[in-house]
């Protein structure tokens, strides 16, 4: 079994599912007593947060990178970054380390191919939804037509996620917020199903709340990463 390099922290609530999801994983795969081999590097989210704000990405790709340093400095096989956001810098934690890193949008992108989707919603933050690091990378590499909500919208959901989820506050009426503009998606535009594009969205929002297939980014990326830990050698 593969040791797996957790950078995370951002937010912690996020990180503590990943550790969940991979450990149960394992646990199901392996059965017995069985438990991943995991590494984590939680950073503080505050400054990051700031440097988010600034558009300051290359400082707070340095101290992503430095993170992937210390989980490779660790005996980690391969890396994850616990959150959709910060994959903005992926190209720069890459270059800072000889382990892979597995990207959530490529561990995304499998898993919608495999499911046969092709016009899909996207949630997350305004960096998300409105750069190109994701979208793009959906788009050129798994042909897929990704649509997002409309300004205001966006505005609301990212809102929600900094000023609420991060925080660890569930509130019914952001879960109806959120409810009420994927089933837009859905009826409107088309969506045949929609990425959770933010690891606290599905803290929020369950399948069994929505008519719309939900992809929740933190299990898929997670069990990317259980994947790749269990895989053999070549």
């Amino acid at each position: 079994m593969k040791t797996i390099g957790l950078i995370g922290g951002m937010s912690w609530e996020s990180t503590q599912h990943y550790y969940q999801l991979i450990n149960t994983a394992v646990k199901e795969t392996c059965g017995g007593l069985h438990s991943a081999k995991v590494v984590l590097v939680s950073v503080d989210f505050a400054p990051i947060e700031a440097l988010q704000r600034q558009g300051n990405w290359q400082a707070a790709g340095e101290l992503l990178a430095q993170a992937a340093k210390q989980l490779e400095a660790a005996g980690a096989d391969f890396v994850l970054i616990c959150t959709n956001t910060m994959h903005i810098v992926a190209e720069q934690v890459q270059q800072a380390v000889s382990i892979p890193l597995i990207h959530i949008a490529d561990a995304t992108g499998d898993f919608i191919t495999a499911k046969g989707y092709q016009r899909i919603a996207l949630l997350g933050t305004a960096f998300t939804m409105e750069q190109p690091f994701y979208k793009q990378r959906l788009q050129e590499r798994y042909q897929l037509d990704i649509i997002t909500p409309n300004e205001t919208q966006r505005a609301e959901v990212h809102r929600i996620i900094y000023q609420e989820l991060c925080l660890g506050k569930i509130k019914p009426s952001s879960q109806d917020y959120y409810l009420s503009v994927l089933q837009e998606l859905q009826h409107t535009h088309g969506a045949e199903a929609a990425i959770l594009g933010c690891t606290e969205i599905g803290l929020l929002v369950k399948q069994q709340m929505c008519g719309l297939p939900l992809i929740d980014t933190t299990e898929v990326h997670a069990l990317a990463a259980v994947k790749h830990a269990l895989a053999k050698s070549d």
